[in-house]
């Protein structure tokens, strides 16, 4: 995955509180495990009407937010079932960090997975990026390394995350990518067992 060290760009808000994984993703886009072409789904039934056409009031359908690279959302975001298209549809769209007071903590987990950061903050704090976002200038800068969050207006907002989900999402390492980091040891290791159990190797 791709590493994340900075990020400045447009933020959108979606002011509503427990927006599930049935939302930012609906059931009838899971059929498919490749990660691409999972934006046209994302907030589907929130984006489009039942003819299937763009409802302009929508966040992110107004002309202002396109391309937005940050969302900030109300509280207990990604929560329902656990489907790890949920990040993979946000990325897919362009948004690369998520802003709210909570997150379920299956997402949460999936969200680092994936190289999409999530940012908890407080609920003041929120409100302000969510006012903030709604005026002319709509950019704001996430920085992973420094754990902050600067508001259009200039604001700082600190951040807290584990230390070690930080460290790799700064080098761009998934659950994968972290274990191919000992692959010498690997190599050695079963280089080792071949030759003192040799009847393994032709189990």
């Amino acid at each position: 995955m791709d590493a994340f060290t900075r990020l400045d760009a447009k933020v959108a808000p979606l002011p509503l509180a427990n927006i599930d994984t049935d939302q930012i993703i609906p059931k009838q886009f899971l059929k498919t495990v490749e990660r691409a072409g999972l934006a046209k789904g994302l907030f589907y039934d929130l984006r489009f009407d039942a003819e299937g056409r763009a409802k302009p009031d929508f966040v992110l359908n107004r002309p202002e937010y396109r391309g937005a690279g940050v969302l900030v959302a109300g509280d207990n975001f990604g929560c329902g079932s656990s489907r790890e298209h949920a990040p993979w549809a946000l990325m897919d769209f362009g948004i690369k960090a998520v802003i709210s007071t909570s997150f379920a903590d299956i997402f949460y987990n999936n969200c680092f997975q994936n190289g999409l950061l999530p940012v908890v903050l407080k609920a003041d704090e929120v409100q302000q990026l969510m006012e903030e976002a709604k005026g002319g200038n709509h950019v704001v800068s996430v920085d992973l390394e420094t754990q902050t969050v600067v508001s259009p207006s200039g604001r700082t907002f600190h951040f807290e995350v584990d230390p070690q989900r930080k460290a790799k999402m700064l080098q761009g390492l998934d659950s994968i990518g972290e274990t191919l980091q000992a692959a010498k040891d690997i190599d050695l290791y079963e280089m080792k067992r071949a030759l003192a159990q040799p009847w393994l190797e032709d189990a």
